[in-house]
């Protein structure tokens, strides 16, 4: 029973307990050690203002009590003390003693200057009364009280050496606690740092506290620390001289002055105990220090003496001056955009063409570089130092193109014999623009927002030698307005450069010369053309196309150089071992997108020319197929009943107008095949990583490492050899295999032609063009299926004549150069069609289009059988072979005057007139507008598109407006071409 009520109780109090928590508040207020008064502290466990004890008052940190002003302490318990008043209170606040003399502010014992208080024995008794005992400030103590006044030391070395006292007297300099004699620097300095973008002179709390006391320790007592503190001052105004009684003009005026001191390492720029700023102001020193002597090192991209690092060590200084360390330049402490150590340190791999850039908040600036940091930068030269082991190390000069020299910034001119090399640099410098006080926020902040490394290769070398590297740096000078929302864009880079100009003569060379060839060329196809439409007259028209010749001529010439140079560049860039050639620099392939601009261009219009041509080509189908019967039908309104010739079927002519308007746009590639396998191998595969501008031949990144900018150049190299490698393998292909094996259209073309019992006359030009010769050998091609079969038996053993225009030949396709009268015989045939796009008064309103149509066909059709059977003495013709040469030079020799003349064209070259024929300008078109599209957006998926799309419009184009020309000069009508 006991044990059950002990049970509940428990269980009632655990229920109490719990609805208690439940309406526990579970607040406090907010206090702040500010927010307590005088006589409060607050208390850092309960976050609360608690009062203070008697004679007591806040401590400064305003979290504990202090005794007040003439008060000891008589007893400490933790947070809880207790004071106790005295005539004087020791400088520990723990003991009473009368003084000597007078009170403090803070209730201690004060003596005279020049004197220290004693207020303990030599056991550490406290006296009664406090003692004020004098320093000796003369030989030999030279001492001065300290600044707690409770002891003497040595006063300052200046002191000393100046005056042999401790009071440096009225004969000589007291500057920044620092006694001088009289000397040549001027009794005044220039404290004002001018920071020329702003045009804003600020009178900088650093340089009044610091520059003529540092200049004066240097020159009078060689301070060595003095030295670097006044170098940095004078870097920190940007090596700019003003004014003798500035930064740089002390340090020149030291320099100057301290000549009969030698030089440090036999550097005449380098006075020893001053740090080395400048290499001197001698016009065309700039150029020999960075293009007489090449680099001790060579370095190679390959092999078993790969060599691609560049190793730089860096001696960092403090703004006062101070040595803090031998450092290695890597892992971000020249770059102040963060990035991961791998990709900070590829740009100290040779070759590797580094460019990062950010942008950085100057809250973050400031707060990270608080004072600046300088570094006097070397190249390690370890590898190829032959000094037993010991590293050697070479000055890296500096152009900073903030330097302004008799008022003129002459490191930012093109001519290097006017620049004015210098050695130190900083990252930021958030010191020297400070106004009033040196904890102040700086009213200006100036930070190296460029910083450009280049490497000059040497003329001709085999070794990869190279000259001395270069420093370019850049400073913004920043306003500060407000530091939470102002930024900086900041970037770093390595460039590497190579005399690009005898590549460039070579290529200026080829172009003229080539370029020369493609004039001739064009004024032959000038006068071909002129001989293919029979008008012996140099009109416009004839220089019009003269230009379109030469422009389709000229765009093969910069295609050929352009190809030409990106290869070049890629096989001798990337397989080299030593290096010897450098990838030019993005300014440096201006020029080169201009040509590739210039080709593309030409080439379109080229391509345009050859377009239009082909949808004005004039054509017409013959057909051989006569009536095989007659048939009995009445005349109207006569109502008599005659045998006439049973009509023949134009089906058979219809077909072949259908064919002829599918092989239109056929190629001897696929072009949706070429776009997708360019695309595969350069994204999928890799290609497309051999255009970075490094010296690695991998296919393959890692994603953590460095990517390299796009070489134009090597980005249109890959590119044109991809998509033409491709393009040609597929030329092979359908040439070799497809067309042997599978399908040749055109052959197939040709063989129905025979099959229908038609031919085909094509005219390119007025008095040019090619003849498909389709005459059935069996007679009749408009016949059933049994018979049809029965013709093709015979044919393929031999059991009927051959094919060919001549008797026991084959040959079925001509080149035809035609008469004038022909081809005025030609158009008078059609001069009723054409007739219909004169004005309207000109057109017989009475006249029916569709018995034109028929007339105007049946007459052509007679007509052009007429002469192909040599019915018309006054219009025969000749077939005879085309000599090598004419063929060459695309030009017939024997003008056709009094006869035609066929040419035998075992080639099929009537496809001339059909994309098929002119596989090479669109290939080429395709290539350049593919790398054209990626040049501007180096976006080869956006290339790949808009050049699949570019193909299907011009398809359509060229499918559309071809039909219709088909329908107007076949006189077919266009419903029946589907």
């Amino acid at each position: 029973m006991a044990t059950g009520t002990l049970l509940c109780a428990s269980l009632l109090f655990l229920l109490l307990q719990g609805e208690i928590c439940r309406c526990q508040r579970l607040t406090i207020p907010l206090r702040r050690p500010s927010d307590c008064g005088v006589q409060h502290f607050f208390d850092i466990s309960s976050f609360t203002c608690v009062k203070c004890g008697p004679n007591q008052t806040r401590s400064k940190s305003g979290t504990s009590c202090v005794c007040q002003t003439g008060f000891r302490v008589l007893s400490s318990n933790g947070p809880s003390i207790t004071c106790q008043q005295c005539p004087g209170v020791t400088r520990d606040g723990y003991g009473c003693l009368r003084c000597p003399g007078g009170l403090s502010d803070d209730g201690t014992c004060q003596c005279p200057a020049g004197s220290i208080l004693v207020e303990r024995d030599l056991n550490g008794n406290l006296l009664d009364e406090g003692r004020c005992e004098a320093c000796n400030e003369v030989d030999p103590a030279f001492s001065i009280p300290d600044s707690t006044g409770s002891r003497c030391t040595r006063c300052q070395e200046s002191f000393i050496n100046t005056s042999l006292s401790c009071t440096c007297g009225p004969a000589n300099m007291l500057v920044g606690g620092l006694c001088f004699p009289p000397n040549n620097l001027p009794a005044s300095v220039t404290s004002n740092v001018v920071f020329d973008q702003l045009a804003l002179p600020v009178q900088s709390a650093w340089f009044s506290v610091n520059l003529h006391s540092s200049a004066l320790s240097c020159l009078i007592f060689s301070n060595l620390t003095a030295c670097q503190a006044l170098g940095n001052m004078c870097v920190m105004n940007m090596y700019s001289q003003s004014v003798a009684s500035d930064a740089c003009g002390l340090y020149n005026t030291i320099f100057r002055a301290t000549a009969p001191l030698g030089s440090a390492h036999a550097i005449s720029y380098w006075r020893s105990n001053l740090p080395w700023l400048y290499y001197g102001d001698q016009p065309g020193l700039a150029s020999r220090t960075l293009r007489t002597e090449a680099l001790p090192t060579g370095f190679s991209f390959k092999g078993g003496n790969k060599n691609t690092d560049i190793s730089f060590t860096a001696a960092v200084y403090n703004a006062k001056g101070d040595f803090l360390r031998w450092e290695s330049v890597g892992k971000g402490n020249l770059q102040l955009c963060p990035d991961t150590d791998i990709r900070l340190d590829a740009a100290y791999t040779f070759g590797t063409a580094y460019k990062q850039s950010c942008i950085l908040s100057l809250s973050s600036i400031i707060t990270d570089f608080p004072e600046p940091l300088f570094y006097d930068i070397f190249m390690d030269m370890s590898q190829s130092s032959s000094n037993n082991g010991e590293r050697t190390l070479m000055p890296v000069p500096v152009q900073n193109l903030n330097l302004k020299l008799n008022g003129q910034f002459v490191n930012q001119a093109s001519n290097m014999n006017n620049w004015y090399l210098t050695r130190r640099v900083f990252l930021v410098d958030a010191l020297s623009g400070r106004e009033g006080m040196l904890s102040a926020m700086p009213k200006v902040v100036r930070v190296a927002t460029t910083i450009k490394i280049s490497f000059q290769l040497v003329p001709n070398t085999m070794k990869g030698e190279v000259y001395p590297p270069l420093i370019s740096i850049s400073y913004s000078d920043i306003l500060v307005s407000n530091i939470k929302t102002q930024t900086i864009p900041v970037s770093f880079s390595v460039e590497y450069k190579m005399d690009q100009s005898e590549a460039q003569v070579k290529t200026d060379i080829a172009l003229g010369v080539l370029g020369g060839v493609s004039v001739l060329y064009a004024l032959l196809k000038t006068a071909s053309w002129k001989r293919r439409i029979a008008s012996p007259l140099i009109d416009l028209t004839t220089i019009m196309k003269f230009l379109l010749f030469y422009a389709g001529d000229l765009a093969n010439v910069f295609f050929v150089i352009t190809v030409g140079t990106g290869l070049y560049w890629l096989i001798f860039y990337k397989a080299q071992q030593f290096v010897s050639v450098l990838l030019p620099l993005p300014d440096q392939e201006e020029k080169f997108i201009t040509y590739v601009a210039c080709a593309f261009a030409l080439k379109t219009v080229q391509f345009l020319h050859k377009l239009i041509n082909q949808l004005s080509v004039d054509i017409f189908f013959i057909d051989w197929e006569r009536p095989r019967g007659k048939a009995i039908k009445t005349i109207d309104g006569a109502g008599e009943a005659r045998n006439i010739p049973s009509p023949v079927s134009i089906w058979r002519t219809y077909f072949v107008a259908n064919e002829w308007n599918e092989i239109q746009t056929i190629r001897k590639i696929n072009p949706t095949f070429q776009v997708v396998a360019a695309l595969f191998f350069l994204e999928v595969v890799g290609f497309s990583n051999l255009a970075s501008r490094d010296p690695s031949s991998a296919l393959h990144r890692d994603p953590e490492d460095y990517k390299s900018p796009w070489s134009l150049i090597l980005r249109y190299g890959v590119t044109t050899a991809m998509w033409l490698v491709i393009g040609l393998l597929q030329v092979l292909f359908f040439t070799v295999f497809h067309e042997r094996f599978v399908e040749d259209k055109i052959r197939q073309f040709v063989d129905l032609c025979s099959i229908s019992n038609i031919s085909v006359l094509l005219l390119s030009h007025r008095c040019f063009g090619y003849y498909i010769h389709g005459r059935s050998v069996h007679g009749h091609a408009d016949t059933n299926m049994e018979e049809m079969n029965s013709n093709l038996k015979r044919e393929a053993e031999n059991l009927c004549g051959q094919r060919g225009l001549l008797p026991n030949t084959d040959i079925q396709t001509f080149q035809i150069s035609i008469t004038n009268k022909l081809r005025q015989q030609y158009d008078r045939i059609l001069e009723p069609l054409t007739r219909r796009n004169a004005p309207s008064r000109l057109i017989d309103a009475s006249a029916n289009p569709f018995e034109q149509n028929t007339k105007a066909y049946h007459t052509m059709n007679k007509f052009l059988s007429a002469f192909i059977d040599h019915a018309h003495r006054d219009l025969d013709y000749i077939v005879k072979d085309k000599l090598a040469f004419e063929r060459l030079v695309g030009m017939e020799f024997m003008e056709a005057i009094d006869r035609s003349i066929f040419y035998n064209d075992e080639s099929h070259s009537f496809s001339d007139v059909l994309y098929y024929g002119n596989e090479a300008t669109l290939l080429i078109f395709d290539t350049l507008f593919f790398c054209i599209v990626d040049l501007c957006s180096q976006n080869f998926v956006l290339a790949a598109v808009l050049t699949y799309l570019q193909q299907q419009v011009f398809q359509l184009i060229r499918n559309i407006f071809g039909r219709r020309n088909l329908a107007s000069k076949t006189l077919v009508d266009k419903r029946f071409l589907i």
